[in-house]
């Protein structure tokens, strides 16, 4: 997987200004801190509409900050346009149904969820980077139960935000969390040391692939045909140049999202943006071969970690036919030095057998 990058950009919609003569327009629904917001879409906040200009989340309305928020002017009445006239009415949650961000749905627990991100049927206790919970009048505050899955990451968000301080907000912790459930035995298998060599390995050659979590898709757009096997049966349905790396492993070719997809149970091969839009399935690709891929190696880099072989046996799962065998040293050793860096952080040591 080569380092490439990412331009994020969302441009909002032209808003004409209110003045005195106008009327304030309703308020749409209020801002939620946990929402994800692309350009364009819009939240109320201090009796004032506001449109986003690009993706953001956890970033408070105002004209200040980062400038991605343009005040569309003051807003009166209206209300939460999700809440029904008598309380909750809303239809039971359906496995495989396709949910706008903003749907809201009846759980089998009796609790209430809205979509926080669109998805396709996710299970709201436990993707809880997709749903929240969610209360009305008529309706049930949902049981706090604790998912199944990954529940025990073995690194806090202080310690994330240490190891990535230019990580751009796409890559939000929330997001790696939520994805880790995916698949139970990652970094939670063996020893305390065991379990956080293996994020630390994980999130060094993460570090590495999109350069310290900063870029989500392939810069050098030359390549992006190149990516398409014609030889599959399911061809490129998507089009030629829709399969160049995206995400923070840089998940390439046809076959590969395709793979990924079928696993995850997430249309990728129709739909590749999804790893580039969607933090949670970006994380779920990484993780997702990092738990089931052998790569050019031997083993997957999770057997690598947990069954002792060292880090260098990672490295040869992901990149090894570019840079293992004295191909490229120079790209080891920023693996290395990240994955040092990182076992330091968390307070373990790194182990033998770094180098491939």
């Amino acid at each position: 997987m080569a380092i490439v990058g990412v331009v994020l950009a969302g441009v909002a919609t032209a808003i004409v200004p209110m003045t005195a003569s106008n009327a304030a327009e309703a308020c749409v629904a209020a801002y939620g801190s946990s929402t994800v917001y692309t350009g364009g879409q819009r939240a109320s906040y201090s009796a004032h509409n506001w449109t986003a200009k690009w993706w953001t989340q956890g970033e408070t309305p105002s004209t200040g900050g980062s400038g991605v928020w343009t005040d569309n002017g003051a807003c009166g009445g209206g209300s939460d346009p999700t809440t029904p006239p008598g309380g909750c009415s809303y239809p039971n949650w359906v496995a495989g149904t396709w949910y706008p961000a903003g749907s809201i749905v009846k759980y089998s627990n009796g609790g209430y969820y809205r979509a926080k991100n669109e998805n396709p049927g996710y299970d709201p206790i436990i993707s809880t980077w997709y749903w929240e919970p969610y209360s009305c009048s008529g309706g049930t505050t949902p049981p706090t139960t604790q998912p199944p899955g990954n529940s025990s990451f073995p690194v806090t968000e202080a310690q994330f935000n240490q190891m990535f301080p230019s990580r751009i907000g796409f890559y939000s912790y929330a997001g790696l969390v939520d994805a880790v459930k995916k698949y139970p035995a990652f970094t939670t298998t063996g020893s305390d040391t065991v379990k956080k060599q293996e994020a630390a390995a994980f999130l060094a050659n993460v570090n590495h692939e999109s350069g310290g979590l900063v870029y989500v898709e392939e810069q050098n757009q030359a390549n992006w045909p190149l990516y398409c096997d014609t030889s599959q049966s399911y061809g490129c349905p998507a089009g030629q140049s829709a399969y160049h790396g995206r995400g923070p492993i840089q998940l390439s070719w046809n076959f590969n999202y395709k793979a990924a997809g079928d696993a995850l149970g997430i249309d990728l091969l129709n739909n590749p943006d999804r790893v580039k839009n969607e933090a949670s399935v970006a994380y779920q690709t990484a993780v997702w071969y990092w738990m089931t891929q052998r790569g050019p190696g031997t083993m997957t880099p999770h057997d690598a970690m947990v069954n002792s072989a060292g880090f260098g046996q990672t490295i040869r799962s992901i990149n090894g036919s570019l840079e293992c065998d004295g191909r490229n040293p120079a790209q080891v050793q920023s693996r290395v030095d990240a994955y040092n860096r990182f076992t330091a952080i968390l307070g373990v040591s790194p182990g033998a057998n770094l180098y491939c």
